[in-house]
């Protein structure tokens, strides 16, 4: 009997055991759950966004446009200012409207404004003389108005000049006039041609090659002509139509007055492009002292003059004519 008493604490205690056994599992369970849960629920800290400070737009100092004209274009997430043009116009002679006559070089100097093809009108003649600055004419003889323009020039007082036609390179596929000097002619024949020409404008006081990239080329044919012109008294100008001239080497031969261009003003008959030209025109005077500038007598031409030659003078440049810086 005392034998089974004692299984019988023996199974009671064991059962005893399992049980707070399963009771602390238990609890250790929901410890663990609840504490699992709890992290769940935690709210996730948001990520932190990275703020860029706002971009700020600058307009920039623009000495001849209003800031309200610049204009913003978005690019690569920024914003970029871009100056607008300057725009230009012939209505005033401010950097804003108009192209102003620039020179890097400093001093001043001379410059001699030779219009080619002179002759052929007589309104031409007078818009370029209502210009008010010194100019020199040079007159092709034969043109249709030549008298009138030498004898216009003449009571005005403006310096004239002999525009003699010779033969080109283009030649006969580029027109000549019916009296141009050709390299095919005999030596008395081109002194009487010159010699009639220097009868026909009496006022002139020197003279200058029209075209004649083939004729300035031939020292023997220049040689005739300027014989002929120093005779006279005339000074000559070589235009320089050719790099391989022999016009101004033959005159130093002959101990004549003479000198050479340096710009032609208007190989394009564009105002920006004149006074482009004219800008490098009045460097050479400064750098120089002097130089020579040639153009003709075109609508845009006369416009762009008018516009620009009677501001040369605070820009040190002093206008004369051709006849002052020939030697």
């Amino acid at each position: 009997m005392t034998k089974s008493k004692n299984n019988k604490f023996s199974k009671n205690k064991s059962g005893a055991r399992i049980a707070a056994s399963a009771v602390l599992l238990l609890l250790a369970f929901v410890v663990i759950g609840y504490w699992v849960f709890s992290l769940a629920r935690k709210p996730v800290p948001p990520a932190v966004k990275h703020v860029l400070p706002p971009i700020q737009v600058v307009t920039p100092t623009l000495p001849f446009a209003n800031a309200s004209a610049v204009k913003t274009v978005p690019h690569a997430g920024k914003i970029q200012t871009i100056p607008p043009l300057e725009k230009y116009s012939a209505a005033t002679a401010t950097p804003e409207n108009n192209i102003p006559i620039r020179s890097k070089t400093p001093g001043s100097g001379r410059l001699a404004i030779v219009i080619d093809d002179m002759g052929g009108s007589l309104s031409e003649a007078r818009s370029l003389a209502a210009i008010g600055v010194p100019l020199t004419f040079s007159i092709i003889p034969g043109l249709q108005k030549y008298r009138e323009v030498a004898s216009f020039a003449a009571s005005g007082g403006i310096e004239t000049m002999i525009h003699i036609p010779m033969q080109s390179k283009g030649w006969p596929g580029r027109r000549l006039e019916a009296n141009g000097l050709l390299v095919t002619m005999a030596d008395d024949e081109l002194r009487e041609r010159v010699a009639g020409f220097i009868k026909d404008i009496p006022g002139a006081v020197g003279a200058n090659n029209h075209t004649g990239s083939e004729f300035t080329e031939h020292a023997d044919k220049m040689r005739s002509v300027l014989e002929t012109l120093n005779e006279k008294g005339l000074f000559f100008v070589d235009s320089v139509t050719t790099p391989q001239t022999t016009g101004i080497l033959v005159a130093h031969e002959l101990g004549m007055r003479s000198a050479r261009r340096n710009t032609f003003l208007d190989n394009e008959q564009e105002r920006n492009y004149i006074l482009g030209q004219l800008n490098q025109a009045v460097r050479l005077a400064k750098k120089n002292g002097a130089a020579i500038a040639i153009c003709h007598p075109h609508p845009a031409t006369i416009a762009a003059l008018t516009s620009a030659l009677p501001r040369l003078s605070s820009q040190g440049i002093t206008l004369v004519s051709a006849s002052k810086l020939v030697r």
